[in-house]
């Protein structure tokens, strides 16, 4: 009995929480706007003439500051030399000779990649 009474007690209506008196989104966007500076805002007549000056995205990339830039700026990677290996073609020595092609790998002289800290110089005199 108390289950059934708390249940009803929490609901709701529908119509109270959605009224169909008719009113379209565009009147209750009225209502709630104070002023009509959106209105004037979208209007053609509100907005300006003067062509805009974009700046190139070439121009913009240098001046753009991203998490990267930052890391890289504040944290400099280490000289770290790479030995890089070209091993020919080949075939394995299994039981069945399989053909493997050639390719290139990169090995870092260091096991570890190191970072500069901040005001460190990573350059020679």
């Amino acid at each position: 009995m108390i289950s059934a009474l708390l249940i009803t007690g929490c609901t709701t209506s529908t119509e109270e929480l959605l009224p169909t008196n008719g009113s379209t989104m565009r009147d209750i966007w009225d209502k709630g706007a104070s002023n009509n500076d959106l209105h004037l805002y979208r209007s053609q007549q509100g907005r300006t003439l003067d062509p805009v000056d974009y700046i190139p995205n070439s121009e913009q990339r240098a001046y753009t500051r991203t998490a990267e830039n930052e890391i890289n700026n504040l944290f400099p990677r280490l000289p770290n030399p790479d030995l890089i290996m070209y091993v020919y073609p080949h075939q394995t020595r299994s039981g069945e000779p399989l053909s493997i092609p050639g390719y290139s790998t990169v090995l870092p002289f260091y096991g570890r990649v190191q970072y500069a800290q901040p005001g460190d110089r990573t350059r020679g005199l």
